[in-house]
This record gives structure tokens, C-alpha cells and sequence, in this order.
């Protein structure tokens, strides 16, 4: 891989990186913390919105948007021919 393209893959995966991580603070730290008690009005399984997102929905989010993270990184290994085939 010539430096140039070395640099749009880092550019590209750090963009992934940062985008996927902004999700997981919005949903961690806004809907855990700072928007608990308005979504404390509905329930989901029988507990308040807002403290499923602390204790459960977060973890979910994190564990979903590693799955995107690496789809995301197979497709961009394969577009600059870094992939491991």
C-alpha cells in the first residue's frame, strides 16, 4: 500500500472509530444518565426506560456496534487489498 493510501485507510477507520463511539456515549451517557428520568416514563420487561439503558441497553449498543465495526472494517480492507484472504 503506497502513503497515500495508507493514509485515507487511517483516515477512514479512525472517521468509523469516532462516529461508532459517539453513538455509544449518546446512548451510555444521554439515555443512561441525562435523559433517564423522561424515558423513566415508559418500561420495557417491567423497568423504567431510562435504567434499562443504564444497566442493560448500553452493554447491548456496545456489543451490536463492535459487529458494525467489524463489518465495516472487512469492507474497507477488501476496498484497499488489506484484507487476510
Amino acid at each position: 500500500m503506497n502513503q497515500k493510501n495508507h493514509a485515507l485507510y487511517w483516515k477512514r477507520n479512525l472517521r468509523y472509530l469516532a462516529i461508532l463511539l459517539s453513538i455509544w456515549f449518546v446512548v451510555s451517557f444521554g439515555f443512561g444518565i441525562i435523559l433517564a428520568e423522561p424515558l423513566n416514563a415508559f418500561q420495557i420487561g417491567g423497568f423504567p426506560l431510562g435504567f434499562w439503558f443504564a444497566q442493560q441497553g448500553a452493554i447491548y449498543v456496545f456489543v451490536i456496534l463492535i459487529f458494525v465495526y467489524m463489518y465495516l472494517m472487512n469492507k474497507l480492507d477488501l476496498e484497499f487489498d488489506v484484507d487476510e484472504k
